[in-house]
């Protein structure tokens, strides 16, 4: 019988620089390939302890007493720092994830999940939700952990709102280099997409890799991140329509199925 023609991959001949390392990357890394992409690991940021590590210890013990209503978590990372500090999260206490790759983080990590927003997975899309979901009792004594750099948003929106908040830095994000033969091929042209995953990535690809040729695309993994990124100044292509990396590398391979494939 003739052989039936394998289905075109969207990515073919296309690199794309992935800019964390670790499980995400070599998961991401693995996609990409299967869509016919030759994936580019460079790690970009990394993550390292508080500088304030007393002030986080207490907020965990008092978080394991029963002295906090609710504890939100904005990153899978923060996520990390729960499980290396055994932190307890009481019957008592109920625990709000930003987003779904935050919350599947919790749930491996087994840690409930009682709030996760349904649409707009981002600090604006939880305070959005919060009231329905916490039936309008104000104040509720609440503990925010966020990284080093975030934004407040969430922290603000809270207190605005009338609730007891208490922000705490769970951990720091620092800079990784990029090696030169990435940051060489990146000005040259020879990588024909950036994956953008937070407002910390952009700052380190506009910073280490910019300006950007126009004929890379830039893809940003939310609209927060996009946000984020264009206040770097790191211009953005397309925006995925989930905060998922599926929905980042959707993105990417809807745009080059418009575009001739790279020469190889």
């Amino acid at each position: 019988m003739p052989s039936t023609p394998s289905s075109p991959k969207p990515l073919a001949g296309w690199r794309v620089l992935v800019p964390r390392g670790g499980p995400w990357g070599d998961s991401v890394a693995a996609d990409l390939r299967a869509k016919g992409a030759s994936p580019v690991v460079a790690a970009m940021i990394n993550f390292a302890p508080t500088a304030d590590a007393p002030a986080l210890e207490a907020a965990l013990a008092r978080l394991a007493a029963g002295g906090f209503d609710w504890v939100t978590v904005t990153s899978a990372t923060t996520v990390d720092v729960l499980s290396a500090a055994r932190a307890v999260t009481p019957p008592s206490t109920r625990v709000a994830a930003v987003g779904e790759t935050t919350a599947a983080a919790l749930a491996a990590a087994g840690y409930a999940v009682d709030l996760v927003p349904s649409e707009d997975n981002s600090a604006r899309g939880l305070l959005a939700e919060w009231e329905a979901a916490t039936e309008g009792v104000v104040p509720l004594r609440i503990l925010t952990l966020r990284s080093e750099i975030a934004k407040p948003l969430l922290t603000e929106g809270l207190r605005r709102i009338g609730h007891d908040v208490e922000s705490v830095v769970a951990y720091r994000t620092v800079g990784i280099p990029v090696p030169e033969n990435i940051v060489a091929d990146v000005r040259d042209g020879l990588v024909q997409a950036i994956l953008v995953t937070s407002g910390s990535v952009a700052e380190q690809v506009q910073v280490q890799l910019g300006p950007i040729p126009e004929t890379t695309l830039v893809a940003a993994i939310g609209p927060q991140t996009a946000r984020d990124a264009r206040e770097y100044g790191l211009r953005v292509d397309v925006i995925a329509e989930e905060r998922t990396a599926a929905s980042l590398i959707e993105a990417v391979a809807a745009v080059a199925a418009s575009r001739p494939t790279p020469a190889s």
